[in-house]
């Protein structure tokens, strides 16, 4: 199938151009792109990457428009949105935690199919694709139907961020942390993943503390019932229950000091690979840190229960999203990074 696609190659502006898709295999599907998130990730992907030209994007929803000859539970014409990529099959896969998939690894940013098959052509030759099992940034994608979960008539710009970033700030606190009514949650980072944490704490009846320096997120934060503060070197009560998003070591040491005895920290943000952290104090206060992937969520069931949640009100998670064109995408990276959007998501368009 021939496809629009946006190529990356390293820091240089996104290219638009005609890639050619390959078919699907008994157990894949295409889907026709009608919105997609864009995550930090992608960019750190095309950052690490460097000149490689790829096909990013991780967050798709839209159509679908062909299907493997083996696939069951989807029908041509299905909104769906596309999360990650995992086996099914592995230990971590059926106790329903997919994010841990033995293969997590290969299937979603090897760039290619496990037995390293490409997905996608530019120019007769094949590039970095199957990105998160998907490669969205583009007017069409090929993907596991696993990965596809129905979601109806939400709309695509907001059911999209739901395959990743939002997925993973509201499974953060229903999966992991769960904080219950009275509890104090501090969210550190009101990006994307944070602010749907904040969202979904504050509809739990949870007292939410969040901490970014930009002024219109903490602003966001305040209208939507959090307590935001713009540094944790505020002062603070202590806390329950955080959430760091921004994988930066002072910060996750700052916020281990402001722990309850017997609270839990949980980690969503990619940053170095080594923390200082003083092993006493955790130990003594009875502190717990967790790591956390895709929300801990099986995304076959937390999505659906999201759209629920945004279908009756209780998670506006249209406020957090602003549409560009596909072919627009660094400026939304520019607005992301200026604090002037939470939630950017592409158009890819007809």
């Amino acid at each position: 199938m021939r496809i629009s696609a946006l190529l990356s190659r390293g820091e240089a502006p996104g290219e638009l151009v005609e890639a050619e898709l390959d078919e699907p295999r008994p157990d894949e599907v295409i889907v026709r792109i009608e919105a997609v998130g864009l995550c930090h990730t992608d960019l750190v992907t095309r950052k690490r990457l460097g000149e490689n030209p790829a096909v990013l994007g991780h967050e798709g929803c839209g159509t679908v428009e062909v299907l493997g000859s083996a696939v069951k539970g989807l029908t041509v014409g299905d909104r769906v949105v596309i999360s990650f990529a995992s086996c099914g099959g592995c230990v971590q896969c059926r106790a329903g935690l997919p994010g841990y998939c033995s293969w997590a690894t290969a299937l979603n940013g090897s760039g290619r199919r496990l037995d390293s098959s490409p997905t996608i052509r530019v120019g007769g030759k094949p590039v970095f694709g199957t990105f998160f099992g998907q490669s969205s940034f583009a007017t069409a994608a090929l993907t596991d139907a696993r990965s596809c979960v129905p979601v109806k008539d939400i709309p695509p710009e907001v059911a999209a961020p739901l395959g990743c970033g939002f997925l993973t700030g509201a499974g953060a606190v229903l999966n992991v942390l769960r904080p219950r009514y009275g509890d104090r949650l501090l969210v550190i980072g009101a990006g994307s993943v944070g602010t749907v944490a904040a969202l979904i704490a504050v509809s739990e009846g949870v007292e939410v503390v969040v901490v970014d320096p930009v002024a219109a997120r903490r602003a966001f934060a305040a209208r939507c019932g959090a307590t935001a503060v713009a540094s944790l070197d505020e002062p603070l009560p202590p806390v329950s229950h955080a959430l760091d998003t921004t994988g930066r070591p002072e910060t996750i040491t700052r916020a281990l000091t402001l722990l309850r005895p017997r609270a839990e920290l949980a980690l969503v943000g990619l940053g170095p690979a080594e923390v200082a952290l003083d092993v006493r104090s955790l130990m003594m206060r009875g502190l717990r840190i967790r790591g956390c992937v895709e929300g801990d969520a099986e995304p076959s069931v937390l999505i659906p229960e999201l759209v629920e949640r945004y279908r009756h009100g209780r998670l506006p998670l249209d406020r957090l999203v602003t549409t560009y064109a596909l072919a627009d995408f660094d400026r939304a990276v520019a607005d992301q990074r200026a604090g002037l959007t939470l939630k950017p998501v592409l158009l890819p368009g007809p």
